[in-house]
């Protein structure tokens, strides 16, 4: 697969311990969470619901930007931006038309790239499931998520959407994006910093995600897309309490 690369993306050292720090600032009226480690620092801001924008030592990585443009605006601008499916919550044609810039790298999963408007195709790459391109130094795959119930898989189908895993030279990033506890998130390693979601019908219960999150076993995770509808809304502070082992959970402030 053709390679997608960027001059603002630097070479980091490799990750070793990592230390969590509050963040004082605050970014779009959310409270932020710093990350020390030996590959250099990365500053979480939730945005909204699935949006999120994380400051690394590589640039600033948008991670499914949807709604109003004004919860960016005490944002850095960014030089990537990753989308996991076309549903409204994760994908809108209008909100990527004023965040991305002319030089920012956008990847997407096939079906959004097919229904990207022809000029914010460029710099744009079209990634699948099983799929891996490494943009100046930071190896991105695109990890299968999908719905496993009867009756939920039409929400995403196998093969059609993406979480992603980003390696900072051995610093390991996860975004889930919409998926159920699948074998695919299961079987991860080396997992330093995740982001999981939950809520019903769409995704899965936060007892699946705690199960889930157990086995692989990030450093930390961060619950997110936990609001459902008809009482499918999750609670993460009752995730947090089922996460076994060393997994740190960390709260965002995903919806106000």
């Amino acid at each position: 697969m053709t390679q997608t690369r960027r001059s603002f993306l630097t070479s980091v050292a490799a990750a070793g311990t990592i230390t969590v720090l509050p963040f004082k600032g605050r970014a779009a009226g959310h409270a932020s969470n710093m990350f020390e480690s030996d590959a250099g620092t990365f500053t979480v801001h939730p945005v909204s619901h699935a949006s999120v924008v994380i400051e690394t030592p590589a640039g600033v990585m948008y991670i499914d930007p949807v709604g109003e443009v004004s919860q960016y605006s005490d944002l850095p601008a960014a030089d990537m931006i990753l989308i996991t499916h076309e549903h409204g919550d994760h994908y809108n044609a209008d909100t990527l038309d004023a965040l991305k810039g002319e030089d920012t790298v956008m990847l997407t999963n096939p079906a959004v790239f097919d229904m990207l408007p022809e000029g914010m195709k460029t710099n744009t790459t079209s990634l699948a499931n099983g799929e891996s391109t490494e943009v100046a130094g930071v190896e991105i795959s695109a990890i299968p998520a999908y719905n496993t119930t009867e009756g939920r898989t039409d929400f995403h189908p196998e093969g059609r959407d993406n979480g992603y895993v980003l390696d900072f030279d051995g610093f390991r990033i996860y975004v889930s994006g919409d998926t159920e506890d699948i074998p695919e998130m299961r079987a991860l390693e080396d997992i330093d910093l995740a982001f999981v979601c939950m809520n019903l019908p769409f995704t899965m219960s936060a007892d699946a995600a705690a199960s889930a999150v157990s086995e692989f076993a990030p450093t930390y995770v961060y619950p997110y897309h936990y609001r459902g509808r008809d009482n499918g809304t999750q609670d993460p502070a009752e995730f947090a309490e089922m996460v076994e082992g060393d997994v740190e959970v960390k709260m965002g402030e995903w919806y106000s």
